[in-house]
């Protein structure tokens, strides 16, 4: 079973990434490496000029498409602008065929300047996700430049409200979306030596 992380920022450090680092963290956790194949897909780093002509042929882009393929969830991180999701994520889910997310189980990641864009998540991204068959959207994350403060060393912060939300959502990617047993908190006991009375 395979999860492909979906970086759609155009930065390469950027707020929307430090959640996507942090959802790869808790996976790597939670479902350990035997379980569960990591892969992570920044749209930045493919062809600019294949991605804005609608070249399929390239090579980036044909690596990029059956990444989307064989995974069996995908976790999309975006930052917002003018209450939508990154162009250079539009420029690549256009390029997907139909029915590329068909089956697959989608966990939808967003940051953005104030709590006012949340709703980019449902009104923006999520019909466009459905728009390409995901049989499965999860309850997505959104966070405020607030919520993941950037520290002097300018890296990002997941302050403790997100954290506690991405705890969440990744519980129900493993355990509901892609249906991984919960590792059980205690031994098992055996009801022969359960000692009851009525």
């Amino acid at each position: 079973m395979s999860v492909l992380l979906i970086a759609g920022s155009p930065s390469e450090h950027s707020r929307s990434a430090a959640l996507l680092d942090a959802v790869q963290q808790r996976l790597q956790q939670q479902a350990g490496p035997r379980r569960l194949h990591l892969d992570r897909l920044p749209i930045r780093d493919l062809s600019p000029q294949a991605l804005l002509l609608a070249d399929w042929n390239h090579a980036s882009i044909k690596r990029a498409i059956a990444q989307v393929e064989s995974a069996s969830a995908l976790v999309v991180a975006t930052p917002v602008y003018k209450a939508a999701y990154s162009g250079v994520l539009k420029v690549f889910l256009d390029l997907l065929p139909q029915t590329a997310l068909k089956g697959k189980v989608v966990l939808p990641l967003a940051t953005g300047g104030s709590p006012h864009h949340m709703l980019a998540l449902d009104y923006a991204l999520r019909p466009v996700l459905q728009s390409l068959g995901a049989k499965h959207i999860l309850p997505g994350v959104y966070a405020s430049d607030s919520q993941i403060p950037k520290d002097e060393d300018g890296s990002y912060r997941i302050g403790a409200e997100i954290d506690s939300r991405l705890d969440d959502a990744v519980h129900i990617l493993l355990h509901e979306g892609l249906r991984l047993p919960v590792k059980p908190g205690f031994e098992p006991v055996a009801f022969a030596s359960v000692q009851y009375s009525v």
